[in-house]
């Protein structure tokens, strides 16, 4: 469970609902079925024109991925490389497959099948490289698609409020209920807003997030494998992969640009 994403929806809704409490709005005036329905089928409707059905749905897998996730644990894949590299040196290549029991991850797993069957470094590296840019390129569109909702509910939320006010103006026989009924009208521009700046976006953003956190993962693998393919020296093979622990979660770009500069001059 994330704490950061399961403390922000909480604190965001407790601060808004709480500061209208406190202004002296009762709950029922910032209540609507009417202007959440026409918010969030709106947005929800605007997400669906701009993306595919496929594209769209697997953005909305993904969102659970904001509250349960837990950090690679890098250190722990650098070990596990270590040692599969320290043992194909001393035992050979087809020592990896005797391993591959004992690795969890999928990726992982897949680059030694290929790089125990002897297919050259160069061959193992492209493969990997392009299956990292699916996972980059798909887990970007999830963020987006989320972002571009957060875009559009505010102006959703401004039809809302139009729509109410075109009620209420046609409703001028009864003045004693103008002031409820733009109030109630105006709900539906408070959800569009809330939704997109406490919500939509931020959970966009955190996607992107998990995404460039994976990624980062996977272009350690790669470098590790590859270094094992090639015979590295497993000291050398560690001292890459621990750039990637000083790169946060920025995506692995940073750190995998330093590596390839150490091999380079290794």
């Amino acid at each position: 469970m994330d704490k950061a994403s399961l403390a922000g929806t909480i604190l965001g809704l407790v601060a808004v609902v709480g500061g209208a409490i406190l202004e002296g709005l009762h709950l029922a005036q910032i209540s609507s079925p009417t202007a959440f329905l026409i918010v969030v089928g709106g947005t929800f409707g605007a997400g669906l024109m701009q993306y595919t059905m496929p594209q769209f749905m697997a953005a909305m897998k993904a969102a659970k991925t904001v509250f349960i996730h837990t950090d690679p644990p890098l250190q722990s894949i650098i070990d596990k490389i270590i040692t599969l590299s320290t043992k194909a040196r001393r035992e050979g290549m087809l020592a990896l497959e005797r391993e591959l029991a004992t690795v969890d991850d999928d990726f992982m797993k897949r680059a030694l099948e290929m790089a125990a069957d002897g297919i050259p470094v160069d061959q193992v590296r492209h493969t990997l490289e392009l299956e990292i840019g699916v996972v980059e390129h798909e887990g970007n569109i999830n963020g987006k698609c989320w972002e571009a909702m957060g875009g559009y509910a505010p102006t959703i939320g401004i039809i809302g409020a139009v729509l109410g006010l075109i009620h209420v103006m046609g409703n001028l026989s009864d003045p004693a209920k103008l002031g409820s009924g733009i109030a109630v009208a105006f709900v539906a521009t408070v959800y569009g807003v809330g939704f997109a700046n406490l919500y939509f976006m931020p959970m966009g953003m955190k996607l992107k997030d998990r995404t460039h956190q994976r990624v980062q993962v996977m272009e350690l693998v790669c470098e590790g494998v590859c270094s094992i393919a090639a015979g590295e020296n497993p000291l050398l093979t560690e001292r890459k992969l621990k750039c990637y622990l000083h790169d946060g979660h920025g995506g692995g770009g940073g750190a995998n640009e330093a590596v390839r500069d150490l091999a380079a001059n290794g």
